[in-house]
């Protein structure tokens, strides 16, 4: 695939990530949160194993690789579209679209906690920035925050677990700080 069209399918794929959340909104109206979870989880799953296929990147992982995939799937898969599916049933878009772009000032923390890395004075000021910009769109594009609801508490379940994912994929390298934080 040349590099035009590899920016088209990014661009492309990009789009369809950024409808997720409006989608996902409609759909919990119509039907089970669980069951949207699990048709867009196997349908993703799908498509993940067609292309790491056609790239001939499939393989079968080691057994420290699987313990990754196995809290990875946990957090990032299972809990973080459970509480997302749960809280857009009952929160307004623009309280779960601020909360949910917290996740990387989120992820940042838990980092800082964890395992110890400090985000740099750049990356804090990008956190504001990111912050200040999530806050005016959401805002000023649906008319303003409503009022606290207990969907905002899934929401943020949602991300918390997201972020703790990113923690578990990223840095690998601290599997016995990171087990030894989950009680294992």
């Amino acid at each position: 695939m040349n590099k035009l069209g590899l920016f088209l399918f990014m661009t492309i794929l990009m789009m369809i990530w950024g409808f997720n959340v409006s989608a996902i909104k409609i759909l919990v109206s119509s039907f089970p949160p669980i069951t949207i979870t699990a048709i867009r989880i196997l349908v993703a799953g799908f498509f993940v194993f067609l292309m790491l296929g056609v790239i001939g990147k499939v393989r079968r992982p080691n057994r420290k690789e699987f313990q990754y995939i196995i809290y990875g799937g946990l957090f990032n898969i299972t809990a973080h579209h459970f509480f997302l599916a749960h809280g857009l049933m009952e929160t307004t878009g623009a309280n779960g679209g601020l909360i949910l772009g917290s996740g990387p000032v989120l992820t940042a923390i838990l980092s800082a906690i964890i395992i110890k890395t400090m985000p740099s004075r750049m990356q804090i000021i990008g956190f504001i920035f990111g912050i200040i910009g999530v806050s005016f769109i959401v805002v000023i594009g649906n008319g303003g925050l409503s009022g606290f609801s207990f969907g905002d508490i899934y929401i943020f379940l949602s991300i918390l677990s997201q972020a703790f994912s990113f923690i578990l994929i990223s840095k690998a390298d601290y599997s016995l700080d990171i087990c030894w934080f989950l009680g294992a």
